[in-house]
């Protein structure tokens, strides 16, 4: 597994939190249980599996809810 932080534009609700973690939880190969996402500190922490799915794709599922990801990190675990 490999984990992913995305650093996101300021969140403005709680709303955007469920959103944006119901896309990610979406992305096959994303570990669900890992999925959190830091409403204060406007980011969003991730597992996922490297052979089902990359960060580029998570980082499209954020986008594709209308957030703007700032920067996208990649840590092997």
């Amino acid at each position: 597994m490999a984990k992913a932080i995305f650093t996101l534009e300021t969140l403005a609700c709680p709303t955007c939190m469920q959103k944006i973690e119901s896309a990610v939880k979406r992305v096959d190969g994303v570990d669900q249980q890992s999925v959190k996402v830091l409403f204060n500190a406007s980011k969003v922490k991730a597992n996922f599996d490297k052979e089902k799915t990359s960060i580029a794709d998570i980082k499209k599922a954020i986008e594709d809810m209308g957030y703007l990801v700032l920067k996208a990190v990649e840590k092997d675990s």
